[in-house]
Parts: C-alpha cells; structure tokens; sequence
C-alpha cells in the first residue's frame, strides 16, 4: 500500500476546498489520505453535511475505505480503489452545496473508464458556492476545450436555508486531458443579467433587472427576472458576461433582512473589480481551474490576485502532483499563473 499523505485542514483558508481537492488528488493518484483539523478555519469546525456528503460520494465513485467520517469529525482517512464511471444519486438532507459535492469527483470522472450520470440533491444556489450557473457558463466551456464533455441540468432550485434542489450532471470523459491558456478575453459576445426568485413577490427581480439595465446601460432584453420552482423562497442576481475565450458569472444573494440595494451593490462591486482588472478570469473560475490544468500536465490564465482559496489550492496540488505552479504579477490589476511539468 502507498504510503498515507497526511494533510493539516487548518492550513491557507482552513475550509473545506483543502477537504475536496484532497478527495480529487487521492482519487487521481490512487495515494490514501489521513486529513487532520478538518475546516478549523470555521465557526463551526469539522465536517458539516455538505463535506460529508462529498467524502461518501468520492468514496462511493472509488470503493473507499474511510475512518472517521461523521458529523463534525476533524479527522478522517480515506483509502481510494480504482475510480468506476456510472449512474449515482447522491442527497445532502439540507441546503448544503450540490455544485461543492460535484467539485470533489468531478475531476477523476472526467478522465474515468465511461460516461457518468450524477444527480445530486442539496442547494443549487448557495452563497460563498459556485452557483450552477456559474459551472454552466464558465467552468464547464474551459472543461470543453480540454476534452471532456460535461453538461449540467438543475431539476429543481434550492435556495439556502430550506435546500430541496437537484442537479444532474452528464460526463463524457476523455483518456488524456488537452493543456489550454486562457491569456485574453477575446471578442465581447454577450452581457446579461437574470434575477431568479422563488416564493417572494414577482416585483423584486424585475426591480433588480432594473436598475442593473440603468446602472450598467445594457440592453433591456438582456436583464430577465424569472420566477422559479424552488421548495423555499430565494433571490439570486447574476452577471453574465461572455467573450471569445473565456465567460464570467458574478453572483448577488438575496437573503432575509437584506436590503435589494445590497444585493446589487455585492454583484456590481465583483463586476467592477473584474472589469477594472480587464483579465479573462476572475478569482472564482482561478479557482476552479488548478486541478484539472495540473491534471492536464499544464496550462495558464491570466487573474486578479489570488485568492486565499486558489493558493491554498495551488499547495494542496503540489504536495500530490509535485507540479510547478507559479503566479506572477503583471501589473497592479493582472497576475498570470502558469502550471507546468513535474518538478
């Protein structure tokens, strides 16, 4: 048996991106993990539904063993088998992150024996998580251009805190990633916004729709308040805005007790930073990417500044791939990171 990677979970951002992307690494190169301080970074520490749910989905796509996995566990180890492509269903019980559990086995199902088939039941929309909209648009057309098809279909929307949503996700995988760079934005294809709300008045999206067509002087026909099915009332403002080479979706959440003026002005102010810092890729698609260009064997993109969440990646990567990754700033606004070959 390969010998046990042990990880400190309270290292860089202390959340629960160090828990995934060890899942992924572990599952990719076959190596067992024994993960310590699991999210000691939080107000409330351990794994939470939503982490548990991903280390039982990873470890199902795998055959797993795993030690210690339960509710507010800081420690676990997990023992990953040959990853098996397939139909799965996997159900948080709350409002938990369905796009988060997808982050954990995304990676390795891509480069799987077979087309997979997931369904994942939780939030769609949940703050301080990657909205589906944003892995549709975004995350997804990068995935494409390095090989693999993936496609994702929201059955049902779940706004945090009832959840109640569901996710299916299709996976065509591909043997060998392609390594792509994403230096530019490319030719302006299209800007536009949508407001979806469940079980609140009507009048609130078309509000937001509003003053985001005034504020930013788009086209009318590009701001669209849609009302949704969702078991819970919920709000979510999005920013659309595509180009030759890259896209990006910048979020605001409605919530109880927060003003719509909030909402708008959390969605403008992401925007305007990356708008300002004129690069094709924001810090949340930075994010996203590490894993699958190091899994690649290399790429690189133009960002802002790295978030705490991209260079604690970025490390978590290392200690399994021992891969150069290096960021470099370009100027006061632009960074470039670059991925290469093994060290």
């Amino acid at each position: 048996m390969k010998k046990l990677i042990e990880i400190d979970g309270s290292f860089g951002e202390g959340g629960g991106q160090i828990l995934r992307s060890s899942l992924s690494l572990s599952m990719y190169t076959q190596q067992p993990i024994s993960i310590k301080n699991i999210r000691a970074g939080r107000k409330k520490p351990g794994l939470m539904r939503q982490h548990l749910t991903a280390v039982k989905a990873a470890a199902e796509i795998c055959n797993a063993e795993v030690k210690g996995a339960e509710i507010s566990s800081l420690k676990m180890e997990f023992y990953p088998r040959k990853v098996k492509s397939g139909n799965y269903n996997f159900h948080i019980g709350t409002a938990g992150s369905t796009t988060l559990v997808l982050q954990a086995i995304l990676p390795v199902l891509m480069l799987a024996d077979g087309e997979s088939n997931i369904s994942i039941g939780g939030g769609t929309h949940n703050e301080f998580s990657p909205p589906v909209d944003f892995l549709n648009y975004s995350f997804f057309k990068q995935l494409k251009k390095m090989g693999p098809d993936v496609n994702i279909n929201i059955g049902k929307f779940g706004f945090y805190p009832v959840g109640g949503g569901e996710i299916s996700v299709k996976i065509n995988p591909v043997q060998k990633l392609n390594k792509i760079d994403i230096l530019q934005k490319g030719e302006q294809i299209c800007k536009k916004a949508i407001a979806y709300s469940s079980l609140i008045p009507e009048s609130i999206g078309k509000s937001e729709m509003k003053i985001i067509q005034k504020k930013l002087d788009w086209n009318e026909v590009n701001c669209m308040a849609k009302m949704v099915d969702s078991p819970g009332p919920g709000n979510v403002v999005l920013l659309i805005d595509e180009n030759e080479n890259s896209t990006e979706v910048f979020t605001g959440f409605g919530r109880r007790n927060y003003k719509l003026k909030n909402v708008i002005d959390d969605v403008l102010g992401e925007y305007a930073e990356y708008s300002d810092a004129d690069v094709p890729v924001y810090k949340y698609l930075a994010d996203q990417l590490i894993i699958p260009m190091a899994l690649a064997g290399g790429g690189s993109f133009v960002t802002t500044e790295s978030s705490s969440h991209t260079l604690t990646n970025i490390e978590v990567v290392k200690r399994f791939l021992g891969i150069e990754i290096t960021v470099e700033k370009i100027n006061e606004k632009q960074y470039q990171v670059r991925i290469g070959d093994k060290a």
